[in-house]
């Protein structure tokens, strides 16, 4: 099935419109064309599987249709978090990423399918105090482990929020560590959905965590800390 034809399905699948549409394949003709590309998959017709379809996933296996502030941390080449601006309009989309080269090709990326409710953060999730408890969902692609995400996300996100997590397989270890950190940030596991993405596709989880109290203030930790020193692990 080629590019089109698949972007099609897509777009029936999740209820886009045509507009949606167009910036997809706007958003995969840049993948393709950029040299400062940030990703390995640029190829549309990879891309299409890997990053759009994996991106949307979360729209029926989560409550993400319903958030109206997403703060994308780790944002990268803009996937989930150019792909849910195009998806989800009446959404407020913050691309957090403290590279500035992925800045700057997220700021191209954004004119180019021209997402006006997308807004490119350039800094670290620890250290974008604007941020702070207004979001009703964070979301974060393969980023890293589930106790580092909530780390990062726990402090931006308002009571009542969710963490989305895009991962692969995870082990008991990590995901026992998730729920502990969980636990120390204000967040509780809110369960774990398999995604298909597209035929073939295998080990694709999407791992949620809602925000049912405040973050202790200690919260978040100075930049690198959180990596340094892991919540979650066993003493």
């Amino acid at each position: 099935m080629n590019v089109d034809a698949r972007l099609a399905r897509l777009v029936a699948r999740y209820g886009l419109d045509e507009v949606a549409s167009e910036r997809l394949a706007a958003l995969l003709e840049l993948l393709a064309t950029d040299p400062h590309a940030p990703s390995s998959v640029t190829a549309p017709a990879a891309a299409v599987d890997v990053h759009v379809a994996d991106a949307l996933s979360a729209l029926e296996k989560t409550p993400l249709r319903g958030s109206r502030r997403i703060a994308d941390i780790g944002s990268g080449a803009g996937f989930p978090g150019l792909v849910l601006a195009i998806a989800l309009p009446e959404a407020e989309i913050s691309l957090v990423e403290s590279a500035r080269r992925k800045c700057d090709y997220l700021d191209r990326a954004r004119a180019v399918i021209d997402a006006a409710n997308a807004t490119v953060v350039c800094a670290r999730a620890e250290a974008w105090p604007a941020g702070l408890g207004r979001h009703d969902a964070v979301t974060a692609r393969g980023l890293g482990p589930l106790a580092l995400l909530c780390e990062y996300a726990a402090p931006l996100l308002a009571v009542g929020g969710i963490l989305v997590a895009w991962k692969g397989a995870v082990s008991t270890d990590e995901a026992s560590a998730g729920t502990r950190a969980a636990l120390e940030l204000g967040l509780e596991p809110a369960g774990v959905v398999r995604s298909e993405p597209y035929p073939g596709s295998a080990e694709h989880r999407l791992h949620m965590y809602a925000k049912t109290a405040d973050t202790p203030s200690r919260f978040p930790r100075r930049p690198g800390t959180a990596r340094k020193r892991p919540l979650g692990s066993r003493r």
